[in-house]
């Protein structure tokens, strides 16, 4: 299992309901399709965060590195309602850090080279 994270800064905070029915439609979109394995979403409480904590946390779940790959290779083939999906989510987002987690400890024993 591999968790990709997401921290999320909207361009206007006030849209929060909006962003989240789109975050919604666009990875329920993505899990219908067996894109991703499971995902939620999850808003800053009470605006009480410190330093880099965003507005959003959104946890997408691929059972692996293939299934990661086949994701983003098949984003690059979206039809006409994946992409508007896609882009009414995207343009309410000010800035985005992203993440990728794994168990720990590995059960292979590896450690992988970093992408970054």
């Amino acid at each position: 299992m591999n968790l990709y994270h997401c921290m999320v800064e909207l361009k206007d905070p006030d849209r929060s309901l909006a962003f989240a029915a789109a975050a919604q439609a666009w990875l329920g979109f993505l899990e219908q399709e067996k894109l991703v394995s499971s995902w939620r979403i999850m808003r800053r409480k009470f605006g009480l965060a410190s330093g880099a904590h965003t507005d959003f946390l959104i946890e997408i779940e691929v059972e692996s590195m293939a299934q990661l790959e086949e994701t983003f290779s098949s984003l690059s083939k979206m039809d006409d309602e994946s992409t508007r999906l896609y882009e009414r989510m995207h343009n309410m987002i000010s800035s985005m850090h992203v993440g990728l987690y794994r168990n720990y400890p590995d059960p292979a024993q590896r450690e992988r080279i970093s992408l970054l």
